[in-house]
């Protein structure tokens, strides 16, 4: 059995195709061999005595009829059966096709990250009330993803959108605005606070908050004629002396006593409020909204709402002091609560905790919690020999996720092996409400204050061919609604097959990054092209469907979504540094080509 591979060699080549066909079917046969092998004889006594009996009158009858005869010849003459030989299907080349074009055939993924680079854009789904999804379209709900082809052959900085209102950042930094809020009559994205050079974007109920990659925030509302009718800005000119009015009114959000080389990096906002941080690892919030003033803790400053707010403008940033001094990393919120995550790997938590989403039970006494409090995650892992370290927090709706590194660590008495002390464990926790599926625990809750795992998304390993070990896969990153969720994996990706020796055969594709989707979907915006809500996270079919028919022909083949990771390519002759980006928003989702 010389060409029968073992298993680890099986498994590397499996990996390196992204096919498991062949895989199954060569291990099954090895499966049946070697239990075949090693299975225990059982002594049936009554079927070996009429054996023995029988042979022994066989041997009777052929030695009467002599050497010579039939039946001698045909009990001793028959060579012994030859060894069966195990072979692995190859996956051939189909005639007539170049390597490329044999690579997109037999691969969805080589194909889908192919035609993401040729023809960048965006693609939306979900409730189309407000023409956010579909501008083009009177089309109530989008239930499977969808071109605009406003956005066709175009890369955004960032992109936001709700279900009345959608904002997105050009390539060279510029807002662009689009839906019914913004406004009825126009259906294309108008370009509307330009030459801000601004990088990422945050919403609130009626309000777009933008960052400028020098640090500077601004704060643009989501209708139109807000902007025309609004008191506009002074803004200085590069010529000495000379100034001007801006084309639209805005506000600029402007925390106080920043330090000398301090300047904001990090911006997230829930309905009602924005989370600011520093370089300086300093935490400030403020109102986001023209319509509501934060009234449940979620600006994290005990006693602050309207009726004693501070002397000056209504969204002034106020400086979180409970936080002060423990170097804040990353923030997250959701639609009226705030985490805060610390260089050491700790999460406060503060505001409404209605559904448990602040990570712990709510009390009776209050639903909100107005001062940051410290999450008990080391709780979670308190029977697991394990110390947990949270890496990522995420927040949207009414809900929290948590991402984190466990690490095997030696307990008194334990007799874990030493080559497993180190081991990291990623997982992914969830709290809040649950009950349209959102926790994706696969169950319905109400409240979920204590964090729940999602075992889809945890405790997740990966052989990587290139370090030559199994490594734990991570998220690389999770957006979350107001009901459902997306999560990009961190697992191994290819995307040079064809520009090397080493990955030049016409088996070599690309691949890339699992997603996979759950919670709300009554307006399909998950994006299955089903109506049923999901509490379990699972995949969606690829973007450009009509590529995949063109692909398979009249097959019935089921492939999934995977997303592009960033990598330079040539787009109209530059070389750009392009990816794709998950964004779910109120009731829509959409995936975009980012820079």
């Amino acid at each position: 059995m010389s060409s029968f591979r073992p298993g680890p060699r099986i498994f590397l080549e499996t990996c390196r195709a992204c096919r498991t066909s062949t895989f199954r079917r060569a291990h099954t046969s090895q499966r049946r061999q070697f239990s075949a092998a090693s299975r225990p004889q059982r002594k049936h006594w009554p079927v070996t005595l009429a054996g023995t009996v029988l042979g022994a009158g066989i041997v009777t009858t052929a030695w009467y009829l002599g050497p010579e005869s039939l039946l001698f010849r045909t009990a001793f003459a028959e060579a012994p059966p030859a060894p069966v030989d195990v072979k692995i299907e190859k996956t051939k080349k189909r005639k007539g096709l170049s390597k490329e074009e044999n690579r997109d055939t037999i691969s969805s993924q080589h194909l889908q990250v192919k035609r993401s680079w040729e023809k960048p854009g965006v693609y939306a789904w979900g409730s189309n009330v407000g023409r956010v999804v579909a501008p083009d379209s009177s089309e109530q709900v989008i239930k499977t993803p969808r071109r605009i082809p406003f956005f066709d052959g175009l890369l955004l900085r960032d992109i936001k959108l709700d279900r009345n209102f959608g904002a997105a950042i050009t390539e060279n930094g510029d807002l662009l605005q689009w839906g019914e809020a913004f406004s009825k009559d126009i259906r294309e994205p108008t370009a509307t606070l330009t030459g801000k050079n601004l990088k990422s974007l945050a919403i609130s109920q009626d309000r777009i908050i933008a960052l400028g990659s020098d640090g500077k925030v601004y704060s643009v509302s989501a209708d139109k004629e807000s902007q025309e009718k609004g008191q506009k800005v002074s803004e200085s000119s590069w010529i000495p002396f000379l100034s001007f009015s801006s084309n639209i009114s805005y506000r600029r959000i402007r925390p106080q006593n920043m330090g000398w080389s301090e300047k904001v990096t990090s911006i997230s906002s829930g309905s009602e409020h924005l989370l600011i941080l520093t370089s300086a690892g300093r935490l400030f919030t403020a109102a986001a909204s023209s319509e509501a003033f934060p009234s449940r803790g979620q600006l994290g400053i005990p006693g602050l709402v309207w009726e004693t707010r501070p002397e000056g403008p209504y969204d002034q940033p106020h400086e979180v002091p409970t936080l002060r001094g423990f170097g804040i990393t990353a923030i997250a919120a959701g639609d009226y609560h705030s985490l805060a995550l610390d260089r050491e790997g700790r999460v406060f938590a503060f505001g409404d905790n209605f559904s448990g989403q602040l990570g712990f039970q709510p009390t009776q006494e209050s639903t909100y919690v107005d001062a940051p409090s410290l999450l008990p995650m080391s709780q979670l892992y308190a029977t697991t020999g394990q110390s947990p370290t949270v890496k990522q927090i995420f927040a949207g709706g009414n809900n929290s996720f948590f991402t984190v590194d466990a690490a095997t660590i030696a307990r008194p008495g334990d007799s874990a092996k030493p080559a497993l002390l180190g081991r990291i464990t990623a997982d992914t926790w969830a709290s809040g409400q649950g009950i349209l599926g959102t926790l994706g625990n696969g169950r319905w809750t109400h409240v979920q204050g204590t964090p729940s795992k999602l075992k889809s998304l945890s405790g997740l390993f990966e052989f990587n061919e290139t370090t030559n070990s199994v490594i734990p896969i991570r998220l690389k990153s999770l957006s979350v609604g107001s009901t459902h969720a997306a999560a990009v994996m961190d697992n191994v990706t290819q995307v040079r097959a064809g520009t090397s020796r080493k990955t030049d055969s016409e088996n070599d594709t690309n691949w890339g990054a699992d997603v996979v989707w759950w919670g709300g979907n009554e307006y399909y915006q998950i994006g299955n092209g089903r109506r049923n809500n999901m509490s379990v996270p699972g995949y969606i079919a690829p973007l450009d469907s009509g590529a995949e028919v063109e692909r398979s022909g009249k097959r019935k083949e089921q492939h999934r979504f995977q997303i592009t990771p960033k990598h330079r390519v040539d787009l109209g002759g530059r070389k750009v540094d392009v990816e794709q980006r998950v964004e779910c928003g109120r009731m829509v989702s959409c995936v975009y080509s980012g820079v």
